[in-house]
């Protein structure tokens, strides 16, 4: 015989708790793996030898419409992504929409080893590449033994 006695259902007091914590904390990452799945654009960031690798998908996005920042160690990606209703005619009434539109920023935090002098921005098919150089003091070298 168990000891403990719940007087409810405890799987639905739980999922209960995790839905209040969702809610509570979900509108707020603490950094890009654990931002949100519908936050746009979707980032993909990577770091070579030379320089940090950031990657916004952003379809449908006029590349006059973006700009990005660098300032204090962080790095913003803004715009506006235009409505897309292409193929709607004035009787088609929209019961589903899954395209996000409307202003748009993301903020991304710089390691220290970046050069903010060194930012290329180049977007081609929907993609927003965006590369960093690193600190040539931060660059790792070869040592002589002699």
């Amino acid at each position: 015989m168990s000891d403990f006695y719940f007087g409810s259902d405890l799987l639905g007091d739980l999922e209960r708790v995790q839905r209040q914590m969702s809610a509570l904390f979900g509108n707020a990452p603490s950094s890009i793996r654990s931002s949100r799945t519908d936050a746009f654009p979707q980032l993909n960031i990577g770091s070579t030898e030379e320089s940090i690798e950031i990657v916004a998908f952003a379809p449908g996005v006029d590349p006059a419409a973006l700009e990005v920042t660098v300032d204090k160690g962080t790095l913003t990606i803004s715009g506006e992504r235009k409505p897309n209703d292409k193929g709607a005619s004035g009787e088609t009434r929209t019961y589903a929409k899954e395209r996000f539109h409307g202003a748009f920023r993301r903020v991304i935090e710089l390691p220290q080893n970046v050069n903010p002098d060194k930012v290329e921005a180049r977007y081609a098919d929907g993609c927003l590449t965006i590369k960093v150089g690193k600190r040539e003091a931060s660059k790792p070298r070869a040592i002589t033994i002699q």
